[in-house]
């Protein structure tokens, strides 16, 4: 059981790294970030909004309880990272990398949130 924990948080914790770096760029590095939105064809009205949904999406995941909240954050993030890693790949900057990496986290988190919490 100690091994399912350690294993979560470790999962959770590069999940929260990438998604704060992503929201640190979201907010600091927005005319880079308005500028990417735009070469995939997005609007750029929503780097704002989306990057505090992310952030709410990681308060619901490290927030204790709140089973149903936590379901609808990772189903959200893994919509998410689906798809940002299908517009990295289509446009071809070859940034889909960390897209894959947040993927391969949230579904260990998300396993392993299962697996200690039967």
């Amino acid at each position: 059981m100690k091994t399912n924990k350690i294993i979560y948080y470790v999962a959770t914790v590069v999940l929260t790294a990438v998604m704060l770096f992503s929201v640190n760029m979201y907010f600091f590095q927005h005319e880079m970030i308005k500028g990417a939105f735009e070469s995939f064809g997005y609007p750029t009205y929503i780097i704002y909004p989306y990057a505090i949904i992310k952030l709410l999406g990681l308060v619901a995941l490290w927030l204790p309880g709140y089973k149903i909240l936590k379901e609808w954050a990772y189903a959200g993030f893994f919509y998410a990272f689906v798809l940002a890693f299908f517009a990295h790949y289509m446009i071809g900057d070859g940034q889909q990398g960390t897209a894959v990496l947040a993927l391969i986290a949230l579904a260990v988190s998300y396993v392993f949130y299962k697996k200690i919490n039967k």
